[in-house]
């Protein structure tokens, strides 16, 4: 009854066991990732965003992509990537090349260098998922976190798609 009398705006609030949920949710993501970060650098030298980087370059079909494409895959805005971009550049990790079908895009192609760069990071790299993430879990709790993200990401990916076609 007290949540009738409180207006349509503020039901649609989350209450304090919501908030409970996403603060412990959001919190212990941020840590993980900062820890997982940390590693990665102090054990390859490469950043987090490094690493999300060549691992789409890694995945995409002749290791190059659209820079509108990889920022899209990796959920950047186009301004962070260029600047990421030329600091990958300039270390060898990646080039930029003029895209073929569009002269006024630019693919970014994976070199032999970041190739070799993230072939070495990906062990390091999945150590600290397996031991500070898949570790955490039953078999069960690991396959219910799966289906909680997919869950998340069905729900953003509708948002988007409304906001979008409006």
């Amino acid at each position: 009854m007290a949540n009738a009398t409180r207006g349509p705006r503020r039901r649609q609030l989350p209450h304090t066991e919501e908030l409970k949920a996403w603060r412990e949710f959001i919190e212990t993501i941020e840590a993980l990732r900062s820890e997982i970060a940390s590693r990665l650098l102090a054990e390859t030298s490469l950043s987090a965003g490094d690493y999300s980087v060549l691992l789409a370059l890694s995945e995409a079909p002749g290791q190059r992509m659209r820079s509108s494409e990889l920022a899209a895959a990796i959920t950047w805005e186009r301004s962070r990537l260029s600047h990421h971009l030329g600091r990958m550049e300039r270390r060898g990790l990646i080039r930029r090349d003029e895209c073929a079908a569009d002269s006024r895009g630019a693919e970014v192609v994976l070199t032999t260098t970041g190739a070799a760069a993230f072939h070495g990071a990906t062990v390091p790299h999945l150590r600290a998922v397996r031991e500070l993430f898949v570790d955490a879990f039953t078999p069960d709790q690991l396959d219910a976190a799966r289906i909680v993200a997919a869950a998340l990401r069905t729900h953003q990916d509708r948002r988007r798609t409304v906001a979008t076609n409006g």
